[in-house]
């Protein structure tokens, strides 16, 4: 079984995503407080007739951060525009993209924090001001042009805000935190999903999908999805407790969520480190991961639950590890 569907370590514009996306605050469930903030926000530029502040949205992947900024176009009644941190590699990419914006328009860039510092820095005065100022040209031959952009709304997602530059990050005028859901919060979401996707599930399912979704809606609406093909090929399409509990068994994600590559992760430190403490370079080496998927995807989760602690000597399992695992410390 690919990890990935586990993880949800898709993009949230593939086709699936699209089509259980929630398009108003309305329907949006969860990130209570960031979401009525953000709804006043919205509101009041309306109101002023005024292009929105920038916003910055942070926090670990598939809490919703897309989802949100195709909310704040949709509730602003303006188009999007999609990019991401890596394409723009050049500022005639960033141009291409800036100049096709329309009056109030809202750019939605994700993985900000993956801009080249030289390319953040033709993005200031695009934000403060709405002027494009960019060298073209080579070296003897090049010069400079400045475009005049219409006032528009970059909204910028991240799971490393800490790795944004000050002056980046300090020309966003509304920043929001989004947080790990409940476990109701995700069985509503799951159960609305089946609703848009014409699925028939007991809430005894739902509730079991959420709990083992790492309190994370990506990933439950992908378990969900899975669920459903087992529902329909190995039963009679209805996804209840038992084919719910049999399906995510052959997913191998067990009942707190943690999958093959948690369960390595945890026996490496304890195996291979005694425990820890040990440097996530080391860790990285001794499971075959990169880096960035161990602290981006794998480590949040374990440490919301109090699986590992970081320390300044490097990351080290818990009491709750050893018990969890049923070896003795």
């Amino acid at each position: 079984m690919d990890e990935k569907i586990i993880r949800g370590e898709y993009q949230e514009s593939d086709s699936f995503e699209k089509t259980i996306r929630p398009l108003s605050f309305d329907e949006y469930i969860g990130q209570t407080d960031v979401k009525e903030n953000i709804k006043v926000f919205v509101s009041a530029a309306k109101m002023r007739s005024k292009s929105l502040d920038h916003v910055l949205l942070y926090g670990p992947p598939g809490l919703g951060k897309t989802t949100l900024s195709h909310i704040i176009a949709n509730e602003l009644e303006v188009n999007i525009k999609t990019a991401s941190g890596p394409t723009i590699e050049k500022s005639g990419d960033l141009a291409a993209i800036l100049s096709t914006l329309e009056p109030y328009d809202v750019l939605f860039i994700d993985e900000i924090h993956r801009i080249p510092k030289y390319i953040e820095e033709i993005l200031y005065s695009a934000m403060e001001d709405f002027k494009l100022d960019i060298i073209i040209g080579s070296d003897g031959q090049s010069r400079s042009i400045k475009i005049d952009l219409p006032p528009f709304t970059l909204v910028g997602a991240t799971t490393r805000a800490g790795d944004l530059s000050s002056p980046l990050r300090d020309r966003f005028g509304i920043t929001c935190k989004l947080n790990y859901y409940t476990n109701e919060e995700l069985t509503q979401i799951v159960e609305r999903s089946a609703r848009v996707l014409e699925l028939t599930i007991e809430h005894d399912a739902a509730q079991i999908i959420a709990r083992r979704s790492r309190k994370t809606p990506r990933i439950a609406n992908r378990l969900l999805k899975r669920v459903s093909d087992f529902a329909l090929v190995n039963g009679n399409g209805i996804i209840d407790k038992e084919i719910t509990n049999n399906s995510l068994k052959r997913l191998h994600v067990d009942e707190y969520g943690l999958d093959n590559t948690d369960i390595e992760y945890l026996n490496s430190l304890i195996n291979k480190f005694n425990g820890g403490p040990v440097g996530i370079e080391s860790i990285a080496a001794s499971i075959g991961e990169e880096q960035t998927t161990i602290e981006d995807v794998i480590e949040p989760f374990l440490l919301q639950e109090g699986f590992i602690k970081r320390t300044i000597r490097g990351r080290q399992v818990t009491d709750k590890t050893y018990e969890y695992l049923g070896i003795e410390k």
